[in-house]
């Protein structure tokens, strides 16, 4: 049903608008009066001892916030910090309670992006469906902690927060309607009150600063050590697997390095098999560093993982350590 909404959403169906907007207009008024609620002190919202810095989307899909966070964490590290990372670990068996993901956990358990992200950086990442419970875990169990990075959480207000960057691209930019007629979760006036926008790809907002993602260098998944440029791949047989929000970025980030393939899409968080990979017949089989956490224990000397970094306008960092440093 999922997929045939967002489907729906691609293709401007006319009588699917008809049908969902009514929807989309209580799903309006909802968001908005919960935020207000938030706001006022109606409904009840908690600061950690700590600042908290989310970094999150008004729409569905993956925006590229990961990335961000990765990007995040290491900066805050470069200037004498000491952070750490919540997350709801979607996909992971393990979300219900605080619970940490460390860099032996499994995907299945905690989460694909948070072992990303715990693997990546090395620094503590706590998941769970509450983020004040898992704040406040991930602080006990790691009383230097300093500051808080949220992956994802723009809608979670029980949760107070000092700092809040919104992750946008094409898509969220360009919609116009709310869930369940379109892909946002809050209306796009939501932008203008956050602290900081980054535009992912093509900079559609004039305030926001721009990001790109870059990865040019591979790494095998058997052996990590080893590792590749494109050239290596030329005169193979190549497939891209992608279980990403948007699978059709990664695939273009690959043509444009120059790598002839038959891409393999997804869905987003999707939990690999040995069959599912068994099936994809190729000399050379490329991934995303995402779906490498989670094919990790089945791994074949013919698969390849390409990481990507943010690359961030400069001028963010000193306003966004400025802001912190307020707090």
């Amino acid at each position: 049903m999922v997929d045939r909404i967002r489907n729906a959403w691609k293709v401007k169906n006319a009588f699917f608008y008809v049908v969902l907007m009514p929807l989309s207009w209580v799903f309006r008024v909802v968001t908005v009066l919960r935020r207000q609620a938030y706001n006022i002190g109606v409904l009840p919202s908690t600061k950690l001892p700590v600042p908290v810095i989310i970094v999150g989307n008004i729409n569905m899909g993956g925006s590229g916030k990961t990335p961000i966070v990765l990007w995040l964490v290491e900066q805050l590290k470069d200037n004498g910090y000491t952070p750490g990372v919540i997350s709801r670990g979607y996909g992971g068996v393990n979300n219900m309670q605080p619970i940490s993901a460390h860099q032996d956990s499994l995907a299945s358990q905690v989460g694909d992006e948070p072992l990303l992200i715990a693997k990546r950086t090395g620094t503590p990442v706590w998941i769970g469906r509450k983020r004040v419970d898992v704040g406040s875990a991930l602080l006990k169990a790691n009383p230097d902690c300093d500051v808080i990075v949220s992956d994802d959480g723009l809608q979670h207000y029980c949760l107070k927060r000092d700092v809040e960057i919104a992750v946008v691209d094409s898509e969220s930019t360009g919609a116009h309607y709310l869930l369940p007629a379109g892909p946002l979760r809050e209306p796009r006036s939501r932008l203008q009150t956050v602290d900081f926008i980054i535009c992912n790809g093509e900079k559609t907002i004039t305030q926001a600063f721009d990001m790109q993602l870059c990865g040019q260098t591979f790494y095998n998944l058997a052996n990590p050590q080893q590792t590749v440029d494109v050239d290596y791949f030329t005169g193979k047989s190549v497939k891209a697997l992608a279980g990403i929000g948007k699978p059709e970025r990664f695939f273009g980030g690959l043509t444009n390095l120059g790598l002839d393939f038959e891409g393999v899409g997804f869905d987003d968080h999707h939990t690999f098999t040995t069959e599912d990979l068994e099936n994809i017949t190729c000399d050379a089989l490329v991934m995303t560093e995402k779906d490498a956490v989670k094919c990790q224990p089945f791994a074949q000397k013919h698969h390849w993982v390409l990481p990507v970094e943010a690359k961030i306008e400069a001028t963010l960092l000193p306003q966004l350590l400025a802001k912190l440093k307020k707090t």
